[in-house]
C-alpha cells in the first residue's frame, strides 16, 4: 500500500504546476510595440482563428506587454435603445444625449434612496437595495463609493460609511494632511487611488512608486513590504515629521485597505452608467422598461421581474397582439407599453418581421399585398409568409393571447390551426393554377375563397388558459392562478409573501408552485421550487418525506398552503422557506376552517346524500385512524330570530370545490360559506 501511495505522490508532484488546460480571457487584449511573436509564443485553438498568448496574465506584464480587459455591457445597449425611443417619441429631443444629463438631479437620488433600483445597473440586487435605503445617497460620489464598497471585504465598512455620512459617527482621518483627499469618503480609504495618494502625501512617494507599493500590498510579499515600510517611515518623518509608531499605524491602515480597495476609475464609470439608468427610470420610465425588456427577451425570469416592477411604477401593458405588436417592446404612451412579440417563446425575429411585413402589404403569402390588420386566423395564414413562420410559432402566439383581438376563444383557434394552414396552402395552390390557365386564355379555375368555420371547442378554464399562457410568455400575463382563491386563502394564510421577514416562528403561507425540481441532497432527495402569490416570490425547499407524501401536489402551477420557517438564503441574499407541513386547499379548509355554515329557511339540504358523495378522508397514522373532514352548521333565520344547528360528526364531509358547490346549490339563496375565525 505504501508503494502505491509513494508512486501516486511522485506522479502528482510531476503534474503539479503544469497547465491543466488552455483558457482564454473573453475580453483580454494584448498590445505590443511590434509583432506579438517577437515577444511571446502564441497558441491557436483548434477551429479558431483567434491567437492566444501562451503566457498567463502575470507573465505578459512581466515581459513589458500592455494588457487591456474590454468588457461588453448589455447596459450600453439598453441605454442606446432607450435613446432611440426618446428621440422618436418626444418632440424637442431629437438631439438627446446622455452626456447632457445633469448629475445632481434630486429625483434620481430619491429613487436610489428608496432602493427602487430594479434593473438599475450595479444596484439591482436585494442587498444593494437595502444598502441604498440605509445610505440615502445624495451625490454621484456616494454612488461611486457604495459601488466600490459593496463587495467581499470592504462590505464591513458600509455601516461606518453610512453612519459618518449621516453624522451618527465622528469622521476621523489618519493624518490632517490627507483630510481633503479622504473627505469625499468620510475618512475611509475606499479606493486604491486613495492608498496611493496617502503614500504620496505622507510618505513622499512618487505616483509611480505609490503604484508599486499598492501592488506589493496586494500581493502581500513580506520582503517587499518590509522595504516599503522602511521607505514610508523615512518619508513620513521627512515630509510631516511623523514619528515611527504613527507612521506604522498609517502604513498598517493602508495595507488593510490596499488588500481589497477598489479602483475608483472603474467604480466611477460603472456608477455613471448606474446614474444614467436611474435617470431613465425616473424621467422616461416607459422607454426604460421597453429597452430593458427588449434586451432581456430570452430570459423569462428576468422579464417577469421587470414586468412586475413596471406595474409598481404605474405602467400598464398592451397584451401581445398580432395586429399591433412588433418584435421588441415599444412605448405607446408615457404609461403604456406594447408587449414585444419577440418575447413569446417559439417565435423569433424572422417570424415576427414576417408578420409585420404582411400587415404593411409586404407579405409573401397568397394575399401578401393586402395591407391593414388581420381579420381572422385564416386571413393571417393567407397573408404571412409561411416559409418564415410555422405552426408552432402560431400556436405560441395563440396561447399568449396574441389573437384575442380576432377571436377570444383560444381553444377554438388552436383546434382550427391545422385547417387554417391547409386552407392557406390550398388557396395558394389554386391561385398558382389559376395563373397558369389565365396565361393560356382559359376560364377561371379556383376554389371558393369562403373561409371555413372555426372548430367548435369549449373555452379553456381559467387554470388551463393561464397555464398555457405561462408556457408561451413565461409568466401569467392576463391574470394569476392565485386570483381565484386569494379572497378565501387570505382568511387563514394572512401573511403575504412580500411581507415575510427572517423569523424562527413558523408561518402559514400560500402560493402557486413554480420552477419545481428535485435534487439529491446530503440527507436524501430535496425539492427546490418557488411559491408565488402575486405579491412576491420566495425560494422554497421540502424534504424527501414531504415529497413522498405529496407527490400529486408538489408540482408546477399547483396551489399549496404551507407551514414554513423563513431563513436567510446565502446564495440569493434574500429569504428561503423551509417547509414543515403542506396542504392542498381542501385539506387546508379542514385544518383551518371551523365549520361550514349553510343557510336554510324551512328546507334542509340532503345532508345524507351530500356526505355519501363527499365523505371525509380517513387516513391511518401511528396513533390510529384519522378522519379529516369539516363540520356543518345549519343557519336558520325567521322573523328577526336567528339560530344555528350544529350537526354531529356523521355530517363531516371533505370540502373540495365540487363538494362546496353542491352544498351551496342546496342552501337557501345559495348562501354557504366556511367560517375560519
Amino acid at each position: 500500500m505504501r508503494r502505491y501511495v509513494k508512486t501516486l505522490i511522485e506522479l502528482a508532484q510531476k503534474l503539479e504546476g503544469m497547465a491543466r488546460n488552455v483558457g482564454m480571457h473573453a475580453g483580454g487584449v494584448l498590445i505590443a510595440p511590434g509583432k506579438l511573436t517577437d515577444f511571446c509564443p502564441l497558441y491557436a485553438q483548434p477551429g479558431s482563428e483567434s491567437a492566444v498568448s501562451q503566457y498567463d496574465k502575470d507573465d505578459v506584464e512581466a515581459i513589458g506587454l500592455v494588457k487591456f480587459d474590454f468588457l461588453g455591457l448589455a447596459t450600453l445597449t439598453i441605454l442606446e435603445i432607450a435613446r432611440e425611443f426618446i428621440v422618436k417619441r418626444h418632440k424637442g429631443q431629437e438631439n438627446f444625449r446622455f452626456e447632457d444629463v445633469r448629475l445632481d438631479d434630486p429625483k434620481v437620488y430619491a429613487l436610489f434612496s428608496r432602493g427602487q433600483t430594479e434593473a438599475v445597473f450595479q444596484f439591482e440586487s436585494r442587498g444593494m437595495q437595502g444598502m441604498l435605503r440605509d445610505a440615502k445617497p445624495t451625490r454621484l460620489e456616494d454612488l461611486i463609493a457604495l459601488n466600490a464598497l459593496y463587495r467581499p471585504g470592504p462590505m464591513d465598512l458600509i455601516p461606518s460609511f453610512v453612519a459618518r455620512k449621516h453624522g451618527r459617527e465622528v469622521v476621523e482621518y489618519p493624518h490632517p494632511a490627507v483630510a481633503d483627499m479622504l473627505s469625499e469618503t468620510y475618512g475611509i480609504m475606499v479606493y486604491q487611488e486613495q492608498v496611493m495618494q496617502t503614500a504620496q502625501i505622507l510618505g513622499g512617494y512618487s505616483l509611480g512608486g505609490a503604484d508599486l507599493l499598492r501592488r506589493a500590498m496586494g500581493k502581500k510579499k513580506a520582503e517587499e513590504m518590509a522595504e516599503h515600510r522602511e521607505k514610508f517611515r523615512a518619508g513620513a518623518l521627512k515630509t510631516h515629521n511623523i514619528p515611527q509608531d504613527k507612521a506604522d499605524e498609517v502604513f498598517d491602515l493602508m495595507e488593510k485597505f490596499a488588500g481589497y480597495g477598489f479602483n475608483k476609475s472603474h467604480a466611477a464609470a460603472y456608477s455613471l452608467l448606474a446614474y444614467h439608468t436611474g435617470w431613465l427610470k425616473v424621467h422616461y420610465t416607459a422607454e426604460f422598461f421597453c429597452a430593458n425588456m427588449t434586451v432581456e427577451m430570452d430570459d423569462t425570469d428576468k422579464l417577469k421581474v421587470l414586468f412586475e416592477d413596471a406595474q409598481k411604477m404605474g405602467l400598464a401593458f398592451e397584451p401581445p397582439d398580432v395586429n399591433r405588436g412588433v418584435y421588441r417592446f415599444e412605448p405607446v404612451t408615457d404609461k403604456l407599453i406594447r408587449y414585444g412579440l419577440g418575447a413569446i417563446k417559439g417565435t423569433g425575429q424572422q417570424a415576427i418581421e414576417a408578420i409585420v411585413a404582411a400587415r404593411e402589404g409586404r407579405g409573401e403569402g397568397p394575399n401578401g399585398q393586402e395591407t391593414g390588420p388581420f381579420k381572422s386566423l385564416f386571413d393571417f395564414c393567407l397573408r404571412v409568409d409561411r416559409t418564415r413562420i410555422n405552426k408552432r410559432t402560431v400556436e405560441a402566439l395563440i396561447k399568449a393571447g396574441a389573437f384575442d383581438a380576432l377571436h377570444l376563444n383560444r381553444a377554438e383557434l388552436l383546434a382550427t390551426l391545422d385547417i387554417a394552414f391547409e386552407y392557406a396552402a390550398t388557396t395558394q395552390a389554386n391561385a398558382n393554377q389559376g395563373g397558369l390557365f389565365d396565361m393560356l386564355g382559359g376560364d377561371d379555375h379556383g376554389s371558393s375563397t369562403q373561409e371555413p368555420d372555426l372548430v367548435a371547442t369549449m373555452p379553456w378554464g381559467v387554470k388551463e388558459k393561464l397555464t398555457l399562457e405561462k408556457s408561451a410568455i413565461g409568466f401569467y400575463f392576463s391574470g394569476h392562478l392565485f386570483d381565484e382563491v386569494e379572497r378565501e386563502v387570505r382568511r387563514f394564510a394572512r401573511t403575504r409573501l412580500v411581507d415575510v421577514v427572517d423569523s424562527r416562528d413558523p408561518l402559514i403561507l400560500a402560493g402557486i408552485v413554480t420552477d419545481f425540481r428535485v435534487i439529491n441532497g446530503q440527507r436524501g432527495k430535496l425539492a427546490l421550487f418557488k411559491i408565488d402569490d402575486k405579491t412576491g416570490v420566495l425560494e422554497t425547499s421540502a424534504d424527501e418525506n414531504l415529497i413522498n407524501a405529496h407527490r400529486a401536489l408538489l408540482k408546477d402551477d399547483e396551489l399549496i398552503v404551507v407551514q414554513a420557517v423563513a431563513q436567510p438564503d446565502r446564495f440569493s441574499g434574500g429569504l428561503r422557506l423551509k417547509i414543515q407541513q403542506v396542504w392542498d386547499l381542501a385539506s387546508a379548509r379542514c385544518r383551518f376552517g371551523k365549520y361550514l355554515r349553510v343557510a336554510v329557511n324551512g328546507h334542509a339540504p340532503s345532508v345524507a346524500q351530500l356526505v355519501r358523495e363527499f365523505p371525509p378522508k380517513r387516513e391511518m397514522s401511528d396513533q390510529g385512524e384519522f378522519v379529516r373532514g369539516l363540520p356543518v352548521r345549519l343557519a336558520l333565520q325567521r322573523d328577526g330570530a336567528r339560530c344555528e344547528l350544529q350537526l354531529d360528526d356523521r355530517a363531516l364531509f371533505f370540502p373540495t370545490d365540487a363538494a362546496l358547490a353542491s352544498w351551496t346549490a342546496q342552501a337557501h339563496e345559495q348562501r354557504a360559506e366556511i367560517v375560519f375565525d
